[in-house]
């Protein structure tokens, strides 16, 4: 039995584990009677836990899929005319027929899994895939994505982007100065997004200088943040030692933000902050950035 296991997807392994054993079984792959691997072995293979594939061996068996015969191992059932898949979801149903028919059609299981992965890539996308190998930056990049598309987004770095089924679906996207490295692990035929950061003039714009005497906190967890704050903010004419910074990652930064005049921070702590300050968020990604991605997202979206 062969399978395909994602570690990085948002899907349990269990239930990866268990919908490919139910694949199996209904395109005739698996055969009534036929012995599945043992627990330990599908363990050893795929380098997952072995609880791992107890669980979903359990809720096979609790489905009618599989039955276990003490001292021998687990084995596939036979079907019935009326068993359903979990859940009698429609979809389900109509994926069963289609495996069916293509074995019917001598198309073994895994030329269906093949070319529904194919198929499924050329999809239009329904979520970007933000490229960034510093974690933190691709934390507050990914927030403001979403929230000035509306969609999801999932952040990872380069080198999981190995992982085929992290690309389904995705329309990748990375800083400018991030390009080239991002599409070293892209197809070459793909499309790449690429977003430019926010000038300094535009992380300025409509802030008023505050009075010389006001204490000012700056709060992120990305060191990057901070340097590139303390570096505007002094070339904006600010005291140096009326400036507050606060590393997010550490307990207490929240401590004594009330006697600030002004909270500077990013759009990830942002949504940390307690209520009734003072605040405000410096953007990474540039408005003419963010406006290219609405569009996107109106001409390309499903």
């Amino acid at each position: 039995m062969r399978l395909w296991l994602s570690k990085s997807s948002e899907v349990p392994l269990r239930d990866q584990l268990a919908a490919q054993v139910i694949l199996g079984i209904v395109s005739d792959d698996l055969k009534a009677g036929q012995k599945l691997p043992s627990t330990r072995e599908l363990a050893r293979r795929y380098q997952i836990h072995a609880n791992t594939v107890s669980a979903a061996y359990r809720r096979l068996a609790q489905q009618g899929w599989v039955e276990f015969r003490k001292g021998s191992g687990v084995y596939v059932l036979a079907r019935t005319g009326q068993q359903k898949i979990e859940g009698h979801n429609p979809l389900d149903q109509l994926i069963t027929v289609f495996l069916r028919t293509a074995r019917d059609h001598g198309h073994s299981l895994p030329e269906i899994q093949s070319r529904l992965r194919h198929w499924l890539a050329l999809q239009p996308p329904d979520h970007f895939l933000f490229i960034e190998p510093d974690e933190e930056l691709r934390r507050i990049v990914v927030a403001e994505i979403e929230e000035a598309t509306g969609v999801r987004v999932i952040g990872a770095a380069p080198d999981e982007c190995a992982n085929a089924d992290l690309l389904t679906g995705a329309a990748p996207v990375s800083l400018y100065g991030q390009a080239e490295a991002a599409r070293t692990v892209l197809r070459s035929d793909a499309d790449l997004i690429t977003i430019r950061a926010r000038s300094v003039p535009e992380s300025l714009k409509g802030e008023k200088h505050p009075p010389p005497d006001a204490l000012i906190a700056i709060v992120s967890r990305w060191p990057e943040f901070l340097r590139w704050s303390y570096m505007i903010l002094v070339a904006a004419g600010l005291d140096p030692d009326a400036l507050s910074f606060r590393d997010a990652r550490e307990n207490g930064w929240q401590k004594g933000l009330r006697s600030t005049a002004l909270v500077i921070t990013d759009s990830l702590v942002a949504r940390q902050l307690p209520g009734g300050l003072k605040t405000r968020v410096f953007r990474i990604v540039s408005d003419s950035s963010l406006d290219d991605l609405r569009e996107f997202v109106q001409r390309f979206f499903s």
